[in-house]
């Protein structure tokens, strides 16, 4: 899955202009589905399999979209001033090499360094070798992403925006591999998580799950003096998660998960998360409410340019997806 990780992660798609992944997407999945549509927020939903009598119409999310940067000013000697698209710290920034939609690329800087003081994102603007406002190629409105090259250690991968086209990836695949199942399994490629779980929203609206699941990363608590602790460590196998604090995933569907895993032998570990959200909530919360769940993935770094996960637990979210999706989901 390499491969298709390093083409998803090295094609920008800052939250609201995700067109470029998500044509990366549609050709990834090909003629896996059964059907595949775009609906009016940008997301890619991808229908496969027909409902049986002991099936459920089921939602797979994953975010496409990116943390990014958006042009807010151009001064008269071209450079550029930004606001933050998603979550974004000035820790990550400075030094940092931005690519534009337009393919236009920067380098992030500085106004100056002040001794133990912290820098804010208002301190910093964009150099794209621009000698002045009128030869700058970008203007007000533009966006941009982090441009780090995928790096591949092995066990481990780095890169921008593992969170979330590692997941993305894992449902591209969990897609692909799915034979035969009971359910009618749309999986959903859900635009604008970063800045409110919009796309998700809107997607679990028109799809109405009668249950559905997120596919993210997750904190890892295995660096040194991991700071709050958590109880995940890449290499440990995908997390089921109990909650964040976007929602409580429903403990019927955690239980079923734990139960899952442990009869198809696949690792697993349990997710508290204290800070942070995924689609879940927004399927949770979707018409007259469904039941949800998020199976994800450790991740070091997190919103950072260069995210880590471990390729095993890449593998088995796969091979976790497939199986749950492969029988009867019990609710009892």
């Amino acid at each position: 899955m390499k491969s298709l990780i390093q083409k998803l992660v090295e094609t920008p798609g800052p939250s609201g202009f995700e067109y470029a992944i998500r044509d990366v997407i549609h050709e990834a999945i090909g003629e896996h589905a059964d059907e595949i549509r775009v609906d009016a927020l940008g997301s890619l939903i991808a229908r496969k399999g027909t409902k049986t009598e002991q099936g459920l119409r089921v939602m797979i999310s994953a975010h496409i979209d990116e943390i990014g940067l958006m042009v807010t000013h151009v001064d008269e000697h071209g450079f550029v001033r930004f606001t933050n698209i998603g979550g974004i710290s000035p820790l990550t920034c400075y030094g940092g090499r931005v690519v534009f939609m337009d393919g236009t690329r920067g380098v992030i800087g500085l106004d100056g360094i002040e001794r133990d003081k912290m820098p804010s994102l208002t301190d910093m603007f964009i150099d794209v070798g621009a000698t002045s406002k009128a030869d700058c190629p970008v203007k007000v409105g533009d966006v941009c992403g982090f441009e780090r090259p995928f790096l591949d250690l092995g066990k481990r991968m780095v890169a921008k925006s593992l969170d979330d086209r590692v997941a993305a990836a894992v449902a591209v695949e969990a897609l692909k591999r799915l034979g035969s199942t009971p359910h009618e399994v749309h999986f959903v490629f859900s635009t604008q998580e970063e800045v409110g779980l919009r796309g998700a929203t809107t997607a679990a609206y028109g799809v109405d799950p009668d249950v559905g699941f997120a596919v993210d990363v997750t904190r890892s608590g295995d660096t040194p003096r991991s700071n709050p602790k958590m109880a995940t460590a890449l290499g440990a196998g995908p997390a089921i998660k109990v909650r964040d604090s976007s929602f409580i995933a429903d403990p019927r569907l955690v239980d079923w998960m734990v139960q899952s895993a442990q009869a198809a032998g696949i690792p697993y570990q349990m997710e508290v998360l204290e800070a942070g959200g995924t689609d879940g909530r927004a399927i949770q919360l979707t018409r007259g409410g469904v039941p949800a769940g998020c199976v994800s993935i450790a991740c070091r770094y997190i919103h950072s340019p260069s995210e880590m996960v471990d390729s095993d637990d890449v593998e088995n979210a796969v091979r976790l997806l497939v199986k749950l999706l492969s029988e009867p989901i019990r609710l009892t």
